[in-house]
């Protein structure tokens, strides 16, 4: 099975220079935990409620603060056109619940999340949780490298 067999193309964006607080209210009124950050109609990051709370909130960041300040910059992504158990291995081994869509052309088109995969292929999607739940890691949102 294709990614663009199973993710969700209704994918709200916000900007680098939207604050927090816009993002969150986004998040809110979509109820999801993390959007993509665009500028235009390219990629630019991620942004999820977790980072709001850890890389703003915990360390005193205002409501005012924007999501190019706490965003993830590193963002790994899929293409619509890969195999759900390539992309639930990719997901496991990174650590990620959630990869953004891209075309060909590298433009936003959807997001594949773990629960999409579980509604698609199970055991795909036991392999990537036992993965994803690994303590630790190198996407690991702790406090320390931040400022």
């Amino acid at each position: 099975m294709l990614v663009q067999d199973a993710m969700s193309r209704e994918v709200r964006t916000v900007s680098p220079e939207a604050t927090i607080k816009e993002a969150a209210r986004i998040m809110a009124d979509a109820d999801v935990g993390a959007l993509p950050v665009a500028a235009g109609d390219r990629l630019a990051g991620m942004v999820t409620d977790r980072d709001i709370a850890v890389r703003a909130v915990a360390i005193g960041k205002g409501p005012e603060c924007t999501v190019g300040e706490v965003m993830t910059h590193d963002v790994l992504y899929c293409h619509e056109d890969e195999d759900i158990g390539h992309i639930s291995q990719n997901m496991a081994e990174n650590q990620v619940r959630r990869l953004p869509v891209v075309d060909v052309d590298k433009r936003l088109v959807g997001i594949i999340s773990l629960a999409d995969i579980a509604d698609a292929r199970t055991n795909e999607a036991g392999a990537a949780l036992e993965g994803i739940t690994r303590p630790g890691g190198e996407r690991s949102q702790s406090i320390e490298g931040r400022a």
